[in-house]
């Protein structure tokens, strides 16, 4: 990673992740009644627990609504979760202003059109290695790793790294 990306990464106190493609390989899975399942990766969990240990602000902003996201964010003690947004910006918007935080304290993982708003503007844009180009192009991070399979997890890592932070046990019931 270049230098440049190392210093946006020290200066994060909030990571901000899109689900579909990002937290999930992007596949949605329906039963023969609507309902919708969605599939997590575990080392992206431990990665996201740990910075929640650490003392980041952790978030969700997602276009759906879906209770498995839900019942995923309160599992990993994500500290604000925005589920409906069809434009994230404000909801963004409403964080920084809540947290007191400027565009450079924040890292956003994106992977497709809907996430451009937010990605041209924070500090440290990150993405999977499956995101589509136009995503990719804007990225200062771009994961080694695809959506759901430990993207999120690559940056999490990154950014304790570049922070110097020790990369912690987790000491909790789940097991994440």
């Amino acid at each position: 990673m270049n230098n440049s990306t190392i210093e946006k990464a020290r200066k994060i106190k909030m990571l901000v992740f899109d689900v579909d493609g990002v937290m999930t390989n992007g596949d949605v899975t329906y039963d023969e009644n609507g309902v919708e399942y969605k599939t997590f990766n575990v080392k992206d969990g431990h990665g996201l627990v740990r910075m929640a240990q650490s003392g980041f602000i952790t978030a969700i902003i997602t276009a759906r609504n879906n209770g498995t996201v839900e019942h995923r964010a309160k599992n990993l003690n994500i500290t604000e979760l925005y589920q409906g947004q069809k434009y994230k910006l404000p909801a963004l918007e409403e964080l920084m202003k809540k947290y007191n935080l400027d565009y450079s304290q924040v890292s956003y993982m994106g992977d497709d059109l809907p996430d451009l708003c937010i990605l041209e503007k924070v500090g440290l844009k990150c993405c999977p290695q499956d995101a589509v180009d136009e995503v990719k192009n804007v990225c200062n991070f771009i994961s080694s790793k695809n959506g759901g399979k430990g993207a999120v997890r690559e940056l999490t890592d990154f950014i304790l790294d570049a922070q110097g932070i020790e990369k912690i046990q987790i000491v909790s019931e789940n097991k994440e």
